[in-house]
């Protein structure tokens, strides 16, 4: 038995194969949270600070839970909003290098955002 493909299923196995690809490349450059990891090294915060924003993780935890999970923060703002920055370090790029940071945001001691902030 000869199997044949025609156009269309010739381009849906392209884009099939091409997604599988692309997301095993993203997982395999991508690390996932570990509190160990980005209290002992950071400078390469920037490697796991995806999958700490995408898992929510943070949120709905307290500031101390926050602290104890993190570590002391870099930065602290407190005008009026209650912020906390931690550094990440620098991801390579072929552009400007940026230095990004963690921005945990709390109301009312309770995590209501966690994003990067561009410093």
């Amino acid at each position: 038995m000869k199997l044949r493909l025609n156009r269309k299923n010739t381009i849906g196995l392209i884009f099939f194969l091409a997604f599988i690809i692309s997301t095993s490349l993203i997982f395999q450059f991508e690390e996932r949270f570990s509190a160990e990891d980005w209290k002992a090294n950071p400078t390469s915060r920037y490697k796991m600070v995806d999958d700490l924003i995408e898992s929510h993780v943070l949120l709905g935890k307290s500031k101390s839970e926050v602290l104890e999970l993190l570590g002391e923060p870099d930065s602290i703002l407190q005008n009026k909003r209650d912020i906390i920055l931690y550094n990440i370090g620098r991801a390579p790029s072929f552009n400007e290098q940026q230095e990004d940071q963690l921005l945990v945001e709390f109301f009312e001691d309770t995590v209501i955002l966690v994003s990067l902030a561009i410093e």
